[in-house]
C-alpha cells in the first residue's frame, strides 16, 4: 500500500518514469535476450530495407520519368533536366523517323540536337557552380526545353 502510495505521489511531482535502476534492468535484458531476438530478425529487417530502397527508387524513376533502370544515369542537381533532355532527344530519333516528317521537321532536328547537346553541357557545368548560379542556369535551360518540347510535339502533331 505504501509502495502505491509512492507512486502516486511519484506521479503527481512529476519525477522521471526511467530510473537509475529500471535502465540497468533494461540493459540487462536486452543482453541477455540480444542474441537470441538479433538472428530471427535480421532477416525480415535486410529484407525492409531492401524493400523500402526499391519503394525510393521506383518513386525517383517515377519522377523523372525514367525507367528504373536508368536511374543510374541521372543523377546530381541537374538529374531532372537531364532526364527531360534524353526525353526529347528520343522524340526526335521519332520525328526523324516519321513517314510524315518534312525536310523543315529533318532540319528541325538537326538543328535541335545541337542545342540539346548545348543544353546537356550546360547542365553538367551547372553541378559545380555556386547555388545562385547554378539555379539561373538550371531556369534557363528549364525555359528552353520547354520551347522546344512546343515545337516538338507540334510537329508531331500532338
Amino acid at each position: 500500500m505504501a509502495r502505491k502510495a509512492k507512486q502516486d505521489k511519484a506521479k503527481d511531482e512529476g519525477e522521471a518514469r526511467i530510473t537509475p535502476k529500471k535502465a540497468k534492468n533494461a540493459v540487462a535484458v536486452a543482453k541477455v535476450l540480444g542474441p537470441a531476438v538479433l538472428p530471427v530478425l535480421a532477416p525480415y529487417a535486410v529484407r525492409a530495407a531492401g524493400a523500402a530502397r526499391e519503394a525510393y527508387d521506383r518513386y525517383q524513376a517515377r519522377k523523372l520519368g525514367v525507367a528504373v533502370d536508368q536511374l543510374g544515369e541521372y543523377t546530381g542537381r541537374g538529374a531532372a533536366l537531364h532526364a527531360r533532355i534524353a526525353g526529347l532527344v528520343q522524340g526526335l530519333g521519332e520525328l526523324k523517323k516519321s513517314a510524315k516528317a518534312t525536310d523543315a521537321d529533318q532540319k528541325f532536328a538537326a538543328e535541335t540536337q545541337s542545342t540539346l547537346e548545348q543544353l546537356s553541357a550546360t547542365v553538367r557545368a551547372a553541378e559545380r557552380m555556386p547555388a545562385a548560379r547554378r539555379k539561373a542556369a538550371h531556369r534557363a535551360v528549364t525555359g528552353e526545353l520547354e520551347r522546344l518540347e512546343d515545337q516538338l510535339l507540334h510537329r508531331l502533331g500532338v
